[in-house]
């Protein structure tokens, strides 16, 4: 009667920590209501110019010659033999454009900016074309995902799912519907959680990146509690060792 009861006790333990150890269907399907989602929402998206971002600004015309100098590059000349210099965004939000000065660059983005340069080179050149490159969009990409890291983005307009698949996607550990986005605001940094098993994400004004983001993915209850005590199939082996041994030691 001991026995069948020792039996039974240790039959319902190794019940208990499988149970433990499933996720629910719902935890793991990305996207999963029916709700048409209009592109409108972010067919105009653009990421904002922020201080310390580097910028690649080129200026070209019909007439090479009278868009020289603006073009500057680094080895202090106007040849085309060595690399364009950058301009990095101060902390007041300005870059220094040759000739033209001191300019307020940040809360623009690079389209608005080109827009802008545009206008005040006319005064100088006939049909002045500018094209401008945020060199520095990177976003951090941590927790559990197969190949957490930073990365360095040549597209301004990444959304969080694009983001998490070139990190390989979520590991099977990972929560899909608490995802945290940490985002840079002037001298504020924003805490958003992001639901990316709900298609309201389509919805949401952080559903693409803006540079210097850090996306991070919680480790789900099985994976904290295995960390913390072993692997499921540890837990398993162990409470059979135990459930043994307690036989052996009472018959």
């Amino acid at each position: 009667m001991k026995k069948n009861g020792l039996f039974k006790f240790g039959l319902l333990l190794l019940i208990l920590i499988s149970i433990t150890s499933c996720v629910s269907k719902k935890d793991m399907i990305y996207f999963q209501n029916d709700e048409v989602i209009s592109n409108e929402l972010h067919k105009n998206y653009a990421p904002k110019i922020q201080t310390d971002d580097i910028l690649n600004i080129t200026v070209s015309a019909r007439e090479p010659e009278a868009a020289v100098v603006y073009n500057l590059y680094k080895g202090g000349g106007q040849s085309s033999s060595t690399d364009p210099i950058t301009y990095l965004v101060d902390n007041e939000g300005n870059i220094t454009f040759p000739e033209l000065g001191k300019i307020k660059v940040s809360g623009l983005t690079t389209n608005q900016l080109k827009n802008d340069l545009i206008k005040r080179l006319e005064v100088f050149i006939t049909n002045p074309i500018v094209t401008i490159r945020l060199e520095n969009f990177r976003v951090s990409i941590l927790g559990e995902v197969k190949s957490p890291g930073p990365y360095n983005l040549e597209n301004e307009k990444v959304s969080i799912p694009e983001a998490l698949a070139m990190a390989g996607d979520l590991t099977i550990q990972g929560k899909r519907k608490n995802i945290l986005l940490l985002r840079t605001n002037g001298d504020k940094v924003e805490s958003i959680r992001l639901d990316l098993t709900d298609k309201a994400l389509f919805k949401s004004p952080y559903f693409y990146l803006a540079q210097n983001d850090i996306v991070y993915v919680e480790p789900n209850r099985a994976k904290v509690n295995s960390s913390a005590i072993g692997t499921t199939s540890s837990l398993i082996s162990i409470a059979s060792a135990l459930l043994s041994l307690v036989l052996i030691l009472t018959r």
